[in-house]
């Protein structure tokens, strides 16, 4: 869980986390699991590999590459953002977003941290800050800047002329796209502890769908930003600070009209779109985004196991348990089978039907913090010195 890179730097003053563990007891201090034996199936290439800056090391930055039309797109926590040619990592062009104080002076980190989006000429970038930045995909330039609320941790979201940021402290707030004008703000109340990272909105039929820190799921019309309706899908309990963590960061998915959602120390569940009453829920609690396709789910939980399930009442299909407490990333699906990176650099790709490691590949040093990403034939994944790499079937 190591949740050191996910707990609010309030926390952060008062104790070092152990492990899962508030104290430093050897009992609390939870082992990673020894990489898995994997006799692989095939052997996954490497295409490139391209530095972006100096990555984001031990802190918290939930950055990773966009892609669209052969471009990917992709920036390090101080500031750096870069343009890469799909076909061979090659920079097309380099911005820095830190500040300059002076002849004399280092510049300022820019603290970049809401993640990488691209959408049509635009590309949306947040910070810790509370900076939003939208950049030319041309040439990088700043198009236009705008304060939000607070830190902008999830990755900026588009849809219907607005760029969605949830803050840290509990705000979804709507940009126009093309101004960067404030055009509405939901409070989404904040517990007095949370983990540090929130959740990005879905978008549906005119709404947003987001998790919020106090253990609810939202919708909000987004023409308004008018909260439609709330559903809790996680109740704090337990005897410490930790057990009573009821975030829901995960990104929720909508399909067909149901909204899957997952939270911490709480419940996978499946809602009804329109109304947000709860359809069905499962004991599985995480802060990974998990995958909805044909018919099953894909999920990590809190101790990284790799479960699937079926959308018709959330029955287990299968469970991976060999990488346990490897601080694994999100899944992706890719060339139909599901991946994951972990904090050792190494990339595990699984058969979809059984959970099976398939492929194993040793990529980088420092680690992966964000998921994969699927960029046509490539797969493309941020490792957390700053390296990106295009990875191959």
């Amino acid at each position: 869980m190591e949740l050191r890179k996910y707990l609010l730097p309030a926390l952060m003053s008062v104790t070092l986390l152990s492990g899962c563990s508030l104290f430093s007891g050897e009992e609390d201090v939870v082992k990673m699991a020894p990489l898995p034996k994997v006799e692989n199936q095939f052997n996954p290439q490497e295409a490139w590999s391209t530095s972006v800056g100096d990555g984001v090391g031990d802190f918290y930055s939930n950055l990773h590459p966009a892609w669209q039309d052969g471009t990917v797109y992709a920036a390090d926590r101080f500031g750096i953002v870069k343009a890469l040619d799909a076909n061979n990592g090659k920079v097309k062009w380099k911005v820095d977003l830190s500040e300059n104080p002076g002849f004399f002076s280092h510049n300022i980190s820019a603290l970049l941290s809401g993640g990488v989006t691209v959408s049509g000429n635009l590309l949306y970038i947040g910070s810790e800050r509370g900076q939003v930045y939208a950049l030319n995909t041309e040439d990088g330039k700043i198009v236009w800047q705008a304060k939000a609320a607070g830190e902008a941790l999830s990755r900026p979201v588009v849809s219907d002329g607005l760029v969605l940021i949830h803050t840290s402290n509990g705000m979804l707030q709507g940009f126009d796209q093309a101004t960067g004008a404030a055009k509405w703000s939901v409070n989404l109340d904040m517990p007095a502890l949370s983990l540090r990272g929130e959740s990005a909105p879905a978008t549906a039929f005119g709404g947003a769908i987001v998790g919020g820190d106090n253990g609810r799921v939202s919708a909000v019309i987004l023409s308004q930003g008018q909260l439609i309706w709330q559903q809790r899908i996680s109740q704090p309990s337990g005897a410490t600070e930790i057990d009573r963590l009821s975030d829901v960061d995960t990104t929720p998915v909508v399909v067909n009209g149901v909204v899957y959602a997952l939270a911490y120390n709480g419940n996978l569940s499946a809602l009804d779109l329109r109304s947000g009453q709860i359809l069905w829920k499962r004991e599985i609690g995480g802060v990974k985004d998990l995958i909805v396709d044909a018919g099953r789910i894909f999920t990590v939980d809190q101790d990284d196991r790799v479960i699937a399930l079926n959308t018709d009442g959330g029955v287990a299909i299968w469970r991976q348990s060999e990488l346990l407490h490897r601080n694994l990333t999100s899944p992706v699906l890719f060339n139909g089978y599901l991946v994951v990176g972990d904090s050792e650099g190494y990339v595990h790709w699984m058969n979809t039907d059984d959970g099976r490691f398939v492929a194993q590949q040793k990529v980088d040093s420092s680690g992966f913090q964000t998921e994969p990403v699927v960029a046509g034939d490539k797969l493309l994944i941020q490792a957390k010195g700053g390296e990106v790499y295009a990875i191959t079937r």
